[in-house]
């Protein structure tokens, strides 16, 4: 008898328990990295081409900011910066009081913004970690609110603030505004999921009665929701208009919206200097949302490392 000396490839992929051996080879590995590579590559220059499409327009309003008329309309547009600012930024001084304005409109949206975040606080703490009479009727009440458009009340709203003698007073643009249904409910979706029940049971235990338990427990416990908050309500009354252009009848008591809507129609042909001023409006509300969205992004991130 002959012995078969013929030799045998050995099955390392059944020898390690593996169904198929295709997965290993070398060229499927690199076909594999190519392709993720490719992946990511992609992802990047579609990143990064959002971020340019986002960010030119405000660039553009940069390079207008700082242009006379004839090189804003010349053709073909430049793309860079010249050297008409000062000139812009005269025009704009000299036709309106920008400084006052600015300063109103600081003073209103940033009591407004504290008001909105503590009174809207209390509300969503109480409705999310205590009973009381009518509670969810008073809730679903709230929440009709958001059916009503906005416009509908400027009147009955004119004429509140005309029985009290407010007409012409910034306190008609603040006190209005010191509470909505948008962030209590924002505040009580974040109260229910972020404050245990337990937490609170201890400090009653403990004799808190319901403002210490909201300032010790509830205010640090919903940082994140308030900075939204107080960044969203701050944003919103910057760039109101209707109402100050309604309410507020003396010139001297402007806010910055209005002086610019004045701006724009007494410089209707020089537009450096109404993008000027729009500028002068932006740069605050870049750093407010600078300072803000850091207590709200590092919240989240805390929270999602404690999940």
């Amino acid at each position: 008898m002959s012995a078969d000396t013929t030799p045998r490839t050995t099955n390392t992929a059944a020898a390690l328990g593996r169904p198929n051996a295709v997965a290993d080879r070398p060229d499927d590995h690199r076909r594999g990295f190519r392709h993720g590579w490719v992946g990511r590559v992609v992802t990047h220059l579609c990143l990064i081409v959002g971020v340019v499409l986002s960010i030119f327009p405000f660039y553009w309003l940069l390079v207008m900011s700082t242009s006379s008329n004839a090189q804003i309309f010349g053709y073909p547009p430049s793309l860079w910066f010249s050297d008409h600012t000062m000139q812009n930024l005269a025009t704009v001084f000299g036709s309106v009081d920008m400084l006052r304005a600015l300063g109103n409109t600081v003073l209103v949206s940033g009591a407004t913004a504290v008001l909105v975040m503590l009174f809207d606080s209390l509300a969503a703490f109480a409705f999310a970690k205590y009973e009381f009479p009518f509670k969810r009727s008073l809730f679903t009440i709230m929440l009709a609110t958001f059916l009503v458009p906005g416009s509908l009340s400027l009147v009955p709203s004119f004429v509140l603030m005309a029985h009290l003698g407010w007409i012409g007073g910034l306190q008609a643009l603040i006190v209005p505004g010191a509470a909505n249904a948008f962030g209590i409910f924002l505040l009580r979706q974040f109260a229910t999921g972020s404050i245990p029940n337990e937490i609170i049971d201890s400090a009653r235990v403990d004799g808190a009665g319901f403002f210490r338990t909201w300032w010790s427990i509830a205010v640090p416990m919903l940082r994140g929701g308030l900075a939204f908050l107080g960044i969203f309500t701050f944003i919103s009354s910057w760039n109101d208009y209707v109402w100050p252009l309604i309410v507020l009848i003396d010139p001297k008591g402007q806010t910055l919206q209005v002086a610019l809507a004045s701006l724009s129609s007494v410089n209707a042909t020089d537009l450096g200097s109404v993008m000027a001023g729009a500028v002068i409006s932006v740069f605050p509300l870049i750093g407010v949302f600078i300072i803000g969205s850091r207590h709200f992004i590092a919240n989240i991130a805390a929270g999602a490392l404690k999940g």
